[in-house]
């Protein structure tokens, strides 16, 4: 997984963003990018809300285990999964 890093809280992802789509879709790709597809519009932070819901509810995780790090106003973004690198992977591969 290239795109994970290990972060003293957890492990940062790099996340891919399409806000405004027609049906919400969460998609792991093979090189580790986490791609999002929410119905939410990128208006005043919602869609940046939803991708935190969706992803804390993908992963079996709170809500306030994640914390997006950059890109809140952009389409690719960074967000801390607090759990370990190790961990993630025995819950991303067991989701596929």
């Amino acid at each position: 997984m290239e795109l994970w890093q290990s972060h003293p809280e957890g492990t940062v992802v790099v996340v891919r963003v399409a806000a405004g789509a027609r049906r919400n879709q969460l998609q792991w790709q093979s090189d580790g990018l986490l791609r999002v597809w929410l119905t939410q519009r990128a208006e005043k932070g919602k869609a940046n809300q939803a991708l935190l819901e969706m992803v804390a509810d993908a992963l079996g995780v709170r809500k306030s285990q994640l914390q997006l790090l950059s890109g809140a106003h952009s389409p690719q973004k960074r967000l801390l999964i607090r759990l370990s690198v190790e961990r993630l992977r025995q819950i991303v591969s067991f989701s596929r």
